[in-house]
């Protein structure tokens, strides 16, 4: 490995080791300085270019960012934290996110109905043929199963609308005779304690970044389709920061640039920071509550204005050794 690599990738390093303990690290620029607990950081967004990332918001809900461009900003002013992932929102100006149907289930039963009266239990859900299947029970006096195969499609405002094709109740195909007798889901599922979610007739209405654990999400939900085994929503808008990456040919990647970013022990101010797949061959997968530990199993360099280049060990690879530097 030439020379010139070896001291770029050792330089981080090395001053941190010649600083006395507190002092602030700025080599070059004031990008990584040492935590201190009475420094605040700049207050600004940090603009967000994702692209091919799982991105784990629960072991079992796993956002598929196919492509997304955004902001991020933190809820106090201060930097983005990624250790307290309530402390920030990501707000999407336009990208392509895909929900599978695992994820749709922990939403539903972990997350949507999870409280304590809730009009439906025991909810799966899975994606084929262009279609929604739900099944599970509903709770009237009594569990009453019920098996729903639906269309998604996305409302004027932005919501996820699941409209039933075709309705069982019982095991007994039931649309017609719901509307024989007038019969609506909105009269049989009292939603009104739940959060994110509306029924209007039989249609089930869902604000997709309500319903979602954290981080806040934001943005504007534009078009929704099935595709495969995945319910894939397109937020619209302009992007107002165009962003190139160090690495623009990279195939996975997260990519922030702008305002103040902090993680571990470290601040970034000024940000500038590239997270790259150490498998390339499938998405980057990135879990926000053990990030850490991908890091520690990856490594970074630090480009030439002071910016960073992290490679990360996808979370479901965490068992395998750890890459050699060269």
């Amino acid at each position: 490995m030439p020379c010139s690599s070896v001291i770029r990738r050792l330089g981080l390093v090395a001053a941190a080791i010649a600083l006395p303990a507190g002092a602030p690290f700025s080599p070059v620029s004031s990008r990584l300085i040492a935590k201190t607990p009475d420094s605040e950081a700049a207050v600004a967004v940090t603009n967000t270019l994702m692209r091919n990332v799982d991105f784990y918001v629960d072991p079992n809900v796993v956002l598929h960012i196919r492509q997304l461009h955004g902001t991020m900003h933190s809820n106090s002013g201060g930097p983005v934290n990624f250790d307290d992932k309530r402390s920030f929102v990501l707000h999407i100006e336009s990208g392509e996110v895909g929900l599978d149907g695992e994820g749709l289930t922990v939403l539903l039963n972990k997350y949507i109905f999870a409280y304590p009266g809730a009009p439906i239990r025991d909810a799966s859900v899975t994606i084929a043929s262009g279609l929604m299947r739900m099944t599970g029970k509903m709770h009237k006096g009594i569990d009453i199963p019920f098996d729903i195969s639906a269309k998604v499609t996305v409302t004027p405002d932005g919501m996820m609308r699941i409209h039933p094709v075709t309705t069982k109740i019982l095991k007994v195909k039931s649309t017609a005779l719901m509307k024989m007798f007038n019969v609506t889901l909105e009269k049989l599922l009292d939603v009104s304690k739940a959060v994110g979610v509306t029924v209007q007739k039989n249609d089930i209405i869902i604000d997709p970044t309500k319903v979602l654990p954290p981080p806040t999400i934001e943005g504007r939900v534009t078009a929704i389709r099935v595709e495969g085994d995945q319910v894939v929503q397109t937020f619209g808008g302009s992007s107002s920061v165009p962003l190139t990456p160090p690495d623009a040919s990279a195939k996975n990647f997260m990519y922030f640039r702008g305002g103040s970013l902090h993680f571990g022990k470290l601040t970034m101010a000024d940000a500038e920071m590239q997270v790259l797949d150490l498998n390339p061959g499938d998405p980057l997968k990135f879990d926000i509550d053990l990030y850490a530990k991908q890091l520690v199993a990856g490594y970074s360099l630090t480009l030439p204005d002071m910016g960073l280049e992290v490679y990360m060990r996808d979370i479901d690879k965490l068992a395998e050794a750890r890459p050699a530097l060269h």
